[in-house]
């Protein structure tokens, strides 16, 4: 009995949420910011939500606790404008949007919530709106009447010329046959539509964004006597093709299609999956110097690094960044996918030049700037993008920057570019040798180094490990910043130049005749040996 009650107490307390009351299901990610519009608006009355309109724009976006405090979506300013929630409508002579929106047939819902276009589109064909009117349970992804109006002109025209075929086919996509709600459309899901049991993707993101075919909910959830219609900024159409069928019938991937081929990875993407691929066009493999294009398109290893560094874990529409995130690719690199205005930008620069191509596995953007992974360079390459190019310039100087542009396995440690604000040094065979002892003879990672370890350098030294607290050093110098691993090399940046070990601590002393004293003494007391061991 007591192990019964325990039992019961135990389950009343995983059912009760925050200050006593009970718990329901977790909110979507869409519900948590439409709440907080609504927490926003509520100073105007009930039912009221704040939303941010990007100026210039007809772009409006129910606000999260981020966005209401920097006032910008993709680096564009908003101002705040507070509207009836959905569902909602306002009454004369009262405060806010007290009274929710009668309800309706699907029909008359799609005209309340600003798709006008799609009733009278409806209303050219024979069947389809005695059906929206009718008993049944549906769900409808209705175009706003902007979405309609910004369709190409041909597109628009080939379907009003056959209204009974091609746009009561274009309007049974848009549905479902059955009632949906937001809390129900999980990301990565897909719905089966009316038109040919055609799949319709669905996203819903994480900043509460959600996305039909990459078309933005506007309104979502406006209940009908027969379903429920969401209000979307697109019109949508059929997926027919996976991302690898796309790139082989596409012109300008003619480079991407070869490479894809010779690396493998057609199989990934023709597969299943929902991806994003970033798809260097033909102008974007042409901005490469041939000689380091030439090298990883021959390089197998370097190939399939550069390509999976195009090709993020998640699809991700256009229409649900509107600030910056990090993005995983493939490779296990991270990407910065943010927008600029109505551009979409990669680690800050706006290189997208089409976005938004669906795939039945994913989506594709074209890209005019190939995004080449550390993984695919040499080190030449890394050091030449990193705070060190003095320290390049001696090498070639030197005749030894050959050493970072083939297939040695080494850990280059090259010196900050601040290490020669004083002038650079004269070249000669004694500084040949000291730069051939920045170069250690094995590709490094810094988080495996420890106490005590020496590495062998080109030059014929060994070189010492030193591990303090704040600081990992090798000999007299300590690495500045995080290490860049290339395909067959490491860079560490150094905050010195280093000074090898050269001969006992007794061969230093003996050297320098201000200690000529301490050496006397050092002879008197018999420590001579211990003084002269290695290791000392």
């Amino acid at each position: 009995m007591a192990l019964l009650m325990r039992l019961l107490t135990l389950a009343l307390a995983l059912s009760v949420g925050p200050a006593g009351t009970l718990a329901g299901p977790a909110k979507s990610p869409y519900q948590l910011v439409l709440q907080h519009s609504r927490l926003r608006g509520r100073q105007h009355g009930p039912n009221v939500c704040a939303v941010q309109k990007v100026i210039g724009t007809n772009k409006k976006y129910f606000t999260n606790c981020k966005q209401w405090y920097q006032r910008k979506i993709c680096g564009k300013s908003t101002v705040i404008s507070y509207e009836c929630c959905p569902g909602y409508e306002k009454v004369p002579g009262e405060k806010g949007c007290p009274a929710a929106l009668p309800l309706s047939n699907l029909y008359e819902t799609m005209g309340v919530v600003g798709s006008t276009t799609t009733q009278l589109y409806t209303d050219r064909t024979e069947k389809l709106r005695p059906e929206m009117e009718g008993p049944g349970s549906f769900t409808i992804f209705a175009p706003s009447n902007e979405a309609w109006s910004s369709l190409p002109a041909e597109v628009l025209d080939s379907l009003v010329s056959n209204v009974n075929i091609e746009l009561l086919n274009a309007l049974r996509y848009h549905m479902v046959d059955r009632r949906v709600l937001t809390d129900e459309l999980k990301h990565g899901m897909t719905l089966t539509s009316m038109y040919q049991n055609s799949n319709i993707q669905i996203h819903h993101y994480p900043n509460g964004i959600v996305t039909v075919n990459c078309a933005r909910l506007l309104k979502a959830d406006h209940h009908a006597t027969n379903g429920v219609v969401h209000l979307i900024d697109k019109v949508i159409s059929t997926i027919t093709n996976n991302i690898q069928q796309i790139i082989e019938i596409e012109d300008t991937f003619e480079t991407l299609r070869a490479a894809v081929a010779a690396s493998g990875l057609n199989t990934v993407l023709e597969g299943d999956g929902q991806f994003t691929l970033l798809a260097p066009t033909n102008e974007a493999f042409e901005k490469i110097p041939a000689e380091t294009l030439n090298r990883i398109l021959g390089d197998p290893e370097a190939l399939r690094d550069l390509l999976n560094n195009h090709i993020l874990k998640s699809a991700m529409c256009a229409e649900a960044i509107v600030a910056g995130m990090s993005m995983e690719t493939l490779g296990g690199t991270t990407l910065e996918v943010g927008c600029s205005g109505d551009k979409l930008t990669i680690n800050g620069k706006a290189v997208i030049s089409n976005k938004d191509i669906l795939a039945t596995n994913g989506v594709i953007h074209f890209i005019d700037e190939l995004l080449i992974p550390d993984s695919a360079k040499t080190l030449l390459e890394l050091a030449g993008e990193s705070d060190v190019s003095t320290a390049i310039d001696i090498l070639k100087q030197a005749g030894l920057d050959t050493h970072l542009s083939g297939k040695e396995q080494l850990t280059f440690l090259a010196p900050l570019n601040s290490v020669f604000k004083d002038g650079v040094p004269r070249i000669d065979a004694q500084m040949k040798t000291l730069l051939l002892n920045h170069m250690v003879k094995e590709q490094l990672a810094s988080k495996y180094l420890y106490s005590g370890q020496t590495l062998d350098t080109l030059g014929g030294k060994k070189l010492r490990v030193f591990v303090y607290r704040n600081s990992l050093c090798i000999e007299n110098s300590c690495i500045a910043a995080h290490d860049k691993r290339g395909r067959f090399g490491t860079l560490f940046t150094m905050d010195r130049m280093l000074t090898p070990p050269m001969g006992t601590v007794m061969d230093v002393l003996k050297g320098d005749n201000r200690f000529s004293m301490l050496v006397a003494a050092i002879q008197s007391a018999g420590l001579m040996e211990i003084l002269n061991r290695e290791g000392v």
